[in-house]
């Protein structure tokens, strides 16, 4: 029986047509049984024929009726070619979910939006209405109170066809204001607490974490370390408040260790929860104190001597000077770019992991003989090497560098500068070893390279390097 012959419930619907068919077959079948009956009732044995023709159409209806009632009409359950009933109807929102994320994907876009309404009863109803009414559908919705007012940050799911100016403007007539839209990916989908918890696990691990974190926290964003006391000399950041500043688009925090962190979002002011969030971070980082995830990788060089590739720290200052002890003044100007005897002042601010990551050949013996920095520049990133002369053209300068670039694409920046001088011909050797597109830039002998790194990732065999996930900020402090 089809869809249009139901009614609800499924009980089927009568027609006049079906009723005057049967009750004409009920006329001509008592027609044809009185005229068999006046023929046979006439004769000899008619009246025992009728009767033994009645009792035969009783057993023959009684025994279909208890057929019907124990089998039934349905096919049995093992009827593996039975066909399943097929319903044609207008596609709606279940539709998306059973047909997986793939096909959703493929027809729909994520946003990430942020809007300003009134703080009274409605107002995120009708909010939601005037997504639903453009097939918008809201995946997480945070509110961030306000003195005037509340500040809704939705993640979004809207059709591919429909703009972004269309969904601002239906939000825009229904109430809300200052609205902001930039579009989202896969790793928004992580709801807001686990993003904060996998945020604070990591930063415990190693203090070099705590601005790629903040990044991740509070999205596209500046971020700078600033030390209470410049390496080069000349005067510090001014001092924060204990509890920090907010400054609408400029969250100032005190530094663990000293010091100042900026995070800077132009586009964007900072709400009262994002900067809790913040300092709560910050917090955490300065009561655990500096650390590094304590783990090495040994290597063998081409003449067999065997190094160990580390991370180092604020700890290795004393083995890094006398390394500095034994190079050249050649060397030490390639990597310094200024007075020999000013590279040891800088070695406290390399070596911190609040300002980035350093890594430190090492020696069977324990002694240093290279080291590498990754610093954070505001949203650029530094890498620097210095090999100590006796170890030069020993490929442990190129070994550096490309776990260093790994580090940076597992922490998604987006490129990496070295700057060195136009003689280096290590330097850049070792950078066009990487096989990353590069740019060259020569200003009075200092040369600049920049590798772009979202062209081919590159990967690390490092231990330790395997959980860094967040994007990079921060800054070296350094001119």
């Amino acid at each position: 029986m089809s869809d249009v012959t139901r009614a609800r419930h499924g009980r089927p619907v009568r027609h006049w047509r079906r009723d005057v068919v049967e009750l004409a077959a009920l006329f001509t079948a008592v027609a044809a049984a009185d005229a068999a009956a006046n023929l046979i009732g006439h004769g000899p044995d008619g009246p025992a024929l009728l009767l033994i023709s009645a009792a035969a159409l009783v057993a023959t209806a009684g025994f279909h009726i208890w057929w019907a009632r124990r089998h039934g009409h349905a096919p049995p359950a093992d009827d593996t070619g039975a066909r399943p009933l097929t319903v044609l109807r207008q596609a709606g929102p279940s539709d998306e979910q059973a047909a997986g994320p793939e096909s959703v994907e493929a027809a729909s876009v994520l946003w990430r939006m942020r809007t300003t309404v009134k703080d009274e009863p409605g107002s995120l109803a009708a909010l939601c209405t005037a997504l639903a009414g453009r097939r918008v559908d809201i995946l997480n919705l945070q509110a961030h109170p306000l003195a005037e007012g509340t500040v809704d940050e939705f993640l979004l799911r809207a059709p591919s066809g429909l703009a972004a100016a269309e969904i601002t403007r239906a939000v825009s007539l229904a109430g809300g204001s200052s609205t902001w839209i930039e579009r989202a990916d896969a790793h928004d989908l992580v709801d807001a607490p686990t993003r904060v918890l996998g945020l604070a696990a990591r930063t415990a691990l190693d203090a070099a974490e705590l601005p790629l974190a903040l990044r991740q926290l509070m999205g596209r964003c500046t971020i700078r370390s600033l030390p209470a006391a410049p390496a080069g000399g000349g005067r510090g950041p001014e001092a924060v408040p204990v509890e920090g500043a907010l400054e609408d688009t400029v969250l100032r925090l005190r530094a663990p260790g000293g010091g100042v962190i900026t995070v800077e979002r132009p586009y964007l002011p900072f709400t009262p929860t994002e900067f809790a969030r913040a300092r709560a971070l910050v917090e955490l980082d300065a009561r655990l104190g500096p650390r590094i995830p304590r783990s090495q990788d040994v290597l063998t060089l081409p003449e067999g001597n065997a190094i160990a590739v580390r991370r180092a720290d604020t700890s290795d200052v004393e083995a890094a000077k006398a390394m500095h002890d034994r190079c050249s003044a050649r060397t030490l100007g390639m990597r310094y770019h200024g007075p020999v005897g000013d590279a040891d002042r800088y070695l406290n601010h390399l070596l911190s992991p609040r300002f980035g990551r350093t890594l430190a050949v090492q020696t069977a013996s324990g002694r240093i003989v290279a080291l590498g920095h990754l610093l954070w520049d505001g949203d650029e990133t530094e890498v620097a090497l210095i090999v100590e002369d006796e170890w030069q053209r020993r490929g442990i300068g190129a070994e550096l560098l490309r776990r260093l670039v790994a580090m940076a694409v597992e922490a998604r920046c987006e490129s990496v500068y070295a700057v060195t001088r136009a003689s280096n011909t290590g330097m850049v050797a070792a950078m066009r070893g990487l096989g990353l597109p590069l740019d060259y830039q020569i200003e009075e002998g200092t040369l600049v390279i920049t590798a772009r790194l979202d062209a081919t990732p590159v990967t690390t065999r490092l231990p330790y390097d395997s959980s860094v996930q967040a994007p990079c900020g921060g800054s070296t402090g350094l001119d």
